[in-house]
Parts: structure tokens; C-alpha cells; sequence
């Protein structure tokens, strides 16, 4: 029996909670979702992102699977629970995840669009006696707080859910977010990860699935549209630019 396994597995869908997912509704429009639901999702070891354009689906998946693992919608870890406004979509109840044998426990959701409100909570819910005070996250910058985020939080084996951590780091902070996501596989983690960032998605060693259109299909970074695209794009502006502009 192998006991070195990723804290998740596979990803199915159980048929007798699908009652609030009518086919013809949102998100099961998403060509993603449908086949999430249909044929489920092997997750390897390691890092697994997930790269497609807006509305393709990606943020959707990595949030279902964040809270049916028991992270919060919003961010943050197994341990904490706060809430703004519910926006999630009732993917997550539908989902039953296969956990790894042995496998730790331990999680953190970055979503770089509700971050803020997770630093509120965690000034609102400080740490006990005995623990080290969490940085002043709202004093810093947008990407010096995703940044101390990492150094604090990305510290255990475990599961890791990101969608578009990217957004609020720049080149040498992506290229550092990368050398993060190593150390946390290389201590037995596993990431989940959404990205429009075609530095990020250069990880070595890294799964890629193509979100689109097509639903979710396996691929590699030099076959990326969003490679293509951006390779095209730094060779000549003008090319792009001359549709937006016109």
C-alpha cells in the first residue's frame, strides 16, 4: 500500500449532491466544470496549474476544491473561518475528495482578490499567548504582503490552494514565489494553482492543465496559447495593439 501520497488525491463528484447544479445553470456551463463532474480529477504530487482565460473556469475549480477541503471561500487556512459575502458557487458541496493515506491535514487558500479581507480578520482574531504576532499586513504593500504571506504561511506539508497569486507581484517576486513552491513540495506539499503567468507556469516539474472552450486537457508550457500569445506580443507590440487602438 503506498502510504507517500499528496494530501488530495482525485476529485469526483458525488451524483446525490448535485440537486442545487442544473446542467443548463451556472457554473455548470463551464465546459471545466461539466467535465470535473463527469469524470472527475486525478491531482498528482506537486504543483498543478491550472492557466486559461477569464471566465474559462480556472479560479472556479481551484475555490470548489479549497473549500471542499475545508479552507474558507475567502482565504486563509483550515483554522479560520471568516466571511464577507458568500459569492462561492455551490460547485464545492457537489465535490468528494480522495485524500492522500497519511497525508497531513494542513492547508492555505491565497486569493489574491479577497487577501484584504483576511488580514482584517486576522487583526480582529489575533493569535494566542505563546505565538508569534502575525506582520501588520495592511501597513504593507499589496505584494510585500502576499510576500510575508509566503515566509509565514507556506511553512508546513500540506495542501496549498493559489488563485492568480501573481497579481500582486512583479517579475523577481513571481520568480521568488516559484522558489516558495519548491521548498513546500519539496517538504511533501501540494499546490493547486490558477494563473494567467506564463513566468509561474515555467516551474519545472510542474503539471499543467489548458483551460477553455474544451474543457480541461493536459499540456506543456511551450504549448500554451498564453505562451504563444505573450512571445508574440514582446517580439512586437504593434501587432497587438494596432486591433485595441484602431
Amino acid at each position: 500500500m503506498d502510504f507517500d501520497q499528496p494530501p488530495v488525491v482525485r476529485v469526483t463528484a458525488e451524483p446525490d449532491r448535485l440537486d442545487d447544479l442544473a446542467a443548463d445553470d451556472w457554473p455548470m456551463t463551464i465546459p471545466a466544470v461539466a467535465q470535473l463532474v463527469r469524470d472527475g480529477l486525478d491531482l498528482p504530487k506537486g504543483v498543478t496549474f491550472l492557466v486559461g482565460e477569464n471566465g474559462s473556469g480556472k479560479s472556479t475549480l481551484v475555490e470548489a476544491v479549497a473549500v471542499a477541503y475545508g479552507l474558507s471561500p475567502e482565504g486563509g487556512t483550515t483554522q479560520g473561518r471568516h466571511t464577507t459575502r458568500a459569492t462561492e458557487s455551490p460547485l464545492h458541496a457537489a465535490l468528494r475528495l480522495q485524500r492522500g493515506l497519511a497525508a497531513g491535514r494542513w492547508g492555505f487558500f491565497l486569493r489574491a482578490e479577497t487577501m484584504h479581507g483576511w488580514y482584517t480578520y486576522l487583526e480582529q482574531n489575533p493569535r494566542g499567548p505563546g505565538a508569534p504576532a502575525d506582520s501588520r499586513f495592511h501597513e504593507m504593500s499589496h505584494g510585500e504582503s502576499f510576500l510575508d504571506v509566503l515566509r509565514t504561511r507556506f511553512d508546513s506539508p500540506g495542501f496549498y490552494c493559489l488563485d492568480e497569486p501573481e497579481a500582486a507581484l512583479s517579475f523577481s517576486s513571481t520568480l521568488g514565489l516559484i522558489a516558495v513552491l519548491d521548498r513546500v513540495v519539496g517538504e511533501g506539499g501540494q499546490v493547486l494553482c490558477a494563473t494567467h503567468s506564463p513566468v509561474l507556469a515555467a516551474m519545472p516539474g510542474a503539471t499543467i492543465l489548458e483551460v477553455g472552450d474544451w474543457g480541461l486537457r493536459r499540456t506543456t508550457w511551450e504549448e500554451l496559447e498564453l505562451v504563444q500569445h505573450w512571445r508574440r506580443y514582446l517580439d512586437d507590440p504593434r501587432r497587438y495593439l494596432r486591433h485595441v487602438l484602431d
